[in-house]
């Protein structure tokens, strides 16, 4: 029982391995030896990568087993190399889309997001009250204001939902639940965080966990856009295979950080109620501010205020 235990588990990891780390990386070095032969002059010559395939096969080293095993074990080692390289340059990535506006430059682009925000916000407003003043008075073309309200609407939404303060959207998307749950219920969103956690269902902590690793997915995916990125700089082909998943994952990780964020406010919308009850805090009715900053001071073990 135990063997076969461990057995299963072995082919998970090789299993998990082989998908995150050894194909990512065989086929970014595939691209790294193409280009290398290739170049921008002989971008599209397969005549001249088989030639060099062919030069390889028919070389003596190639005879040797001891060298064809050195060789295959040295192409899987500097595959998961690559593919290790490419999971912390993803991390890093998930770190600058969640970054706080610290050091000159994602200060300078918080506040060029913050500046469009503004921009679009008071364009919205103007066309909101052209809007309702059309209408109050009947004229024939409040419709047609009506729609452009509609579409300044949309377009500030698109920077954010709410006045930005990070320097990229994915960071605003996923602080607005802790900020909404704050000026509703004075509810201190990470405080309470593990404790909602541990009240919530299986599926509910399935699709959270879900949206955590398609965010994180997204970023790698980002991480190995900029690896063939660089290859472009010998071979352009492989430039065009970056920036299509550079663009990818960007879009994807927006997606998953507006379903975690969605996922994460749901949760504590349908159990902050349950956590007073569970902490012995009295909660009829709907969640006030009272009953929030109660949680928040017995979570972080401080005393009632007099």
């Amino acid at each position: 029982m135990t063997s076969a235990f461990l057995s299963a588990l072995g082919s998970r990891i090789a299993e998990r391995w082989l998908t995150l780390l050894a194909l990512p990386g065989l086929l970014f070095l595939v691209a790294l030896a193409t280009s290398l032969v290739l170049g921008h002059e002989h971008w599209a010559d397969a005549g001249r990568l088989r030639d060099r395939l062919d030069a390889l096969a028919a070389s003596p080293a190639s005879r040797s087993t001891g060298t064809v095993a050195l060789v295959a074990v040295g192409v899987l080692a500097g595959a998961a190399v690559t593919g290790a390289a490419a999971r912390s340059l993803g991390t890093a990535v998930e770190l600058l889309w969640c970054a706080e506006p610290r050091g000159p430059l994602l200060r300078y682009l918080a506040d060029r997001r913050s500046r469009r925000w503004r921009a679009a916000d008071a364009e919205f407003r103007t066309a909101l009250v052209a809007a309702g003043r059309a209408r109050i008075e009947g004229a024939d073309d409040a419709d047609r204001l009506a729609g452009v309200a509609e579409r300044r609407h949309a377009e500030r939404g698109r920077i954010a939902a709410a006045p930005p303060r990070h320097p990229f959207g994915m960071g605003d998307r996923l602080a607005a639940p802790g900020q909404r749950l704050w000026r509703a219920h004075r509810l201190e969103l990470g405080t309470a965080w593990p404790h909602l956690w541990l009240l919530a269902g299986d599926g509910t902590r399935a699709e959270l966990q879900a949206a955590r690793r398609e965010f994180g997915a997204s970023a790698r995916l980002c991480a190995w856009g900029a690896g063939y990125l660089v290859l472009g700089l010998w071979w352009w082909p492989a430039a065009l295979v970056g920036g299509v998943a550079a663009v990818s994952g960007v879009r994807r990780g927006r997606a998953a950080a507006e379903a975690f964020a969605e996922l994460t406010e749901a949760l504590a919308d349908l159990h902050v109620r349950d956590l007073a009850v569970s902490l012995g805090i009295p909660c009829e009715g709907a969640v006030d501010r009272v009953v929030g900053e109660r949680l928040t001071r017995a979570l972080r073990k401080e005393p009632e205020a007099a």
